[in-house]
C-alpha cells in the first residue's frame, strides 16, 4: 500500500446519457465520485470496504500482530488486505484464511479458499488451513441481490446468523466477531446468543459506510469460551428439580 490518503479532490465524473437507466447512471456517478473509491485506488486496496474495517479497528483495536484471522465473504479482498497488514501475516507472524465462492486474486500473506461458506465442508477446511483456532472471525458476507428488498434482507441475515454460529464454535477465548448486518434487522435471538457468549456487543456504523445505506456492523468482543453443553443441561435440570415441590 502507498500509505497515503490519496487525493480526494479531482474533477467530478459525469456519465454520458445512453442505454443506462437514470437510476443506474446516478449510482455509477456516485460510485466514481466517491472519495473512498478514489482513496482505495491510490492506496492499493481492492475495494472501498477496506476503510470500513480500518475505521472499526482504529476505534476498537481488534487486529494485533500474530493473530489468526478468518475472513468470510472476502471478495474482492479489501478486508483481507487490511488484516494481512495489521497482523503482519506476510512476515509469518500471523495467519489469515479467507473464503468466498467468487474468485479472489492472490494476496501475499493470506490463504484464500474459493468455496461457498455454506458448503458443509467449508468450516473444517477453514480450520485446517488456519492450523489453529482463530482470534477473530470477520464477515462482510451479503447475499446477491434479487431486487426484492425483503428477500435480500432475510438472506443476508441468514448469512449473519450462520457466521455467528461458526464464530462461537471456533473462536479462542477472548476472541472477537465482526459481521455485516442491517439497521433494524438484527434478530433478538441472534443478539441474545451473542450477549450470552461475549462480554460486550456493539452496533457500529463506520464513516466509510454510506449514510443512506441500511448497512450496519455488529461487533461482539471478548468471547467467553465454549461451554460444556452436557454440563449446562445437567445444571439446568438441577435448578428445575430444586425448584419443584415433590
Amino acid at each position: 500500500m502507498s500509505g497515503g490518503r490519496g487525493d480526494d479532490r479531482g474533477l467530478t465524473v459525469r456519465v454520458k446519457k445512453g442505454k443506462l437507466k437514470a437510476s443506474s447512471r446516478a449510482w455509477l456517478e456516485r460510485h466514481l465520485n466517491d472519495p473512498y473509491v478514489r482513496r482505495s485506488k491510490a492506496d492499493g486496496y481492492r475495494s472501498r470496504a477496506a476503510y470500513k474495517l480500518t475505521e472499526i479497528d482504529d476505534r476498537y483495536k481488534l487486529l494485533k500482530r500474530g493473530m489468526r484471522i478468518v475472513d468470510l465473504g472476502a471478495a474482492p479482498g479489501g478486508w483481507t488486505q487490511v488484516a494481512v497488514e495489521r497482523v503482519a501475516s506476510a512476515s509469518s507472524e500471523g495467519r489469515i484464511v479467507a473464503i468466498d465462492y467468487l474468485p479472489v486474486d492472490r494476496i501475499p500473506g493470506a490463504t484464500i479458499l474459493e468455496l461457498d461458506f455454506l458448503d458443509e465442508t467449508a468450516p473444517q477446511k477453514l480450520l485446517d488451513a488456519l492450523d489453529g483456532d482463530p482470534d477473530i472471525v470477520l464477515s462482510d458476507m451479503a447475499s446477491p441481490t434479487t431486487g426484492h428488498r425483503r428477500t435480500d434482507h432475510l438472506r443476508t441475515m441468514h448469512l449473519c446468523e450462520v457466521a455467528a454460529d461458526f464464530a462461537v464454535r471456533v473462536l479462542k477465548p477472548g476472541g472477537h466477531f465482526l459481521t455485516k448486518t442491517f439497521q433494524g434487522g438484527t434478530e433478538n435471538d441472534l443478539l441474545s446468543m451473542l450477549k450470552k457468549n461475549f462480554t460486550s456487543v456493539h452496533h457500529v456504523k463506520p464513516p466509510a459506510s454510506r449514510e443512506d445505506s441500511v448497512e450496519l456492523y455488529l461487533l461482539a468482543k471478548g468471547f467467553r469460551g465454549r461451554r460444556d453443553e452436557a454440563a449446562e443441561d445437567a445444571a439446568d435440570d438441577d435448578e428445575t428439580n430444586g425448584g419443584t415441590i415433590l
